[in-house]
């Protein structure tokens, strides 16, 4: 298949997998796994059933700003009281209230973290040294056989540069910014960077 066909996307039958798309899209759902992540990563390990981790999410919870209200998002509704014993650990939540504080940090710290992208942007850029980026090309299955190409294959990336504007993108749901991102990105393959421009899956190390 020509670079053109990629181009004209669909022309032989590409776009009857519903999971080959445009890269601006897969990029971003690449962003919002990374970011899934690092809200993850970032995140107390200890879980919320043993006491260290019921405290340490109490200390979160009441020590932030949106704390209370994550807490009756989730459905709390304890006295001031029995949420300082929770967070001294003198008292235990029934099994409910216990997901319902986990729910209500989690949600809290993803918030938190999104109204700071300074930080996800950092852990993209890495000290300069940008993130892995692994292209997965179209999925072929249902290209018309005489179009297919047996020369496409996973092609990883060093990328620099480019992710405080992509993230900025992410945020304001800007997808045509996300797209001239991508055309930047896959310019630094060979000749044959248009086939890039559909892909199955984009993966992040990040």
């Amino acid at each position: 298949m020509s670079t053109d066909g990629w181009k004209n996307f669909g022309r032989y039958g590409a776009d009857r997998d519903p999971g080959n798309v445009h890269g601006k899209f897969a990029l971003g759902r690449a962003l919002e796994d990374a970011l899934e992540r690092m809200i993850i990563e970032g995140g107390i390990k200890s879980p919320p059933t043993t006491r260290r981790g019921l405290m340490a999410r109490m200390n979160y919870l009441m020590s932030h700003k949106g704390g209370a209200q994550a807490l009756a998002d989730a459905g709390i509704t304890a006295v001031p009281a029995t949420l300082r014993a929770w967070k001294n650990g003198t008292q235990q939540p029934r099994p409910a209230n216990l997901d319902a504080i986990d729910t209500a940090y989690w949600n809290l710290r993803a918030r938190n973290v999104l109204a700071n992208p300074a930080v996800f942007k950092a852990h993209l850029n890495n000290a300069g040294r940008g993130t892995k980026v692994e292209i997965h090309p179209v999925n072929q299955d249902q290209v018309d056989e005489p179009r297919r190409r047996d020369n496409l294959r996973i092609r990883p990336l060093q990328v620099r540069y480019v992710w405080d504007d992509a993230v900025d993108a992410l945020v304001d749901g800007d997808a045509d910014a996300l797209e001239g991102i991508w055309d930047d990105i896959i310019a630094d393959l060979d000749s044959d960077w248009g086939a890039y421009t559909y892909v199955s899956y984009i993966g992040l190390g990040a």
